[in-house]
């Protein structure tokens, strides 16, 4: 591949950013699919090219085809895909860890309000953040003496303390005590150790 085509295909690979990457099942027949593309391209024009894409994707759908989401804001980010490093992080098991905290804090919210129905509980707050949540505790927020100081919106603690929980600085005693007592829930600021 000459390098302007490497250069160019890094720059649109978005493979990276979708949430499961697939191993491909017959890398012989995808290269066919995507030299046909090419030559498409060349041959006809990019208006056609997306003529084309537009009805298979109609297609796609028409036969209940899963599609992988297309994520297509006005923003325009200012580092090339190509600049950008790494994600920092394992996403398998962040994944994995956030749906644990997740389950956690709405069985938490369950188990309180099975004891007292008058507390209600704001799960779908602390669900709607789980992810920035999970970003923050994993590659920014920092503890210590001189570490973060956080305050969180107490209906989104539930999800906070299961956090703790999972880590091991909460006993299920603990969680039991402070989904009961409003106060407790108020002040949610749990120390992020380093």
């Amino acid at each position: 591949m000459p390098v302007r085509a490497r250069y160019h295909a890094t720059m649109t690979d978005l493979s990276a950013f979708w949430r499961i990457n697939p191993a491909d099942a017959d890398p012989i027949e995808t290269r066919e699919w995507l030299d046909a593309f090419d030559a498409l391209v060349e041959t006809a024009g990019r208006e056609r090219a997306t003529f084309l894409l537009r009805k298979l994707l109609d297609h796609a759908r028409a036969r209940r085809v899963p599609l992988p989401p297309v994520l297509n804001t006005p923003y325009k980010n200012s580092i090339a895909l190509a600049d950008q490093p790494q994600f920092p992080g394992n996403l398998e098991l962040e994944q994995r860890i956030s749906s644990i905290v997740r389950w956690n804090a709405l069985a938490m919210v369950v188990r309180a309000n099975r004891a007292h129905a008058e507390l209600g509980g704001h799960i779908a707050s602390y669900a709607s953040a789980a992810d920035l949540f999970e970003v923050g505790f994993n590659h920014f927020f920092r503890g210590g003496r001189d570490g973060d100081l956080v305050y969180f919106q107490p209906h989104s603690a539930p999800g906070v303390y299961a956090r703790a929980f999972l880590e091991g600085r909460l006993s299920e005693e603990n969680l039991s005590t402070t989904a009961e007592r409003p106060a407790a829930r108020a002040c949610a600021r749990i120390a992020i150790p380093t």
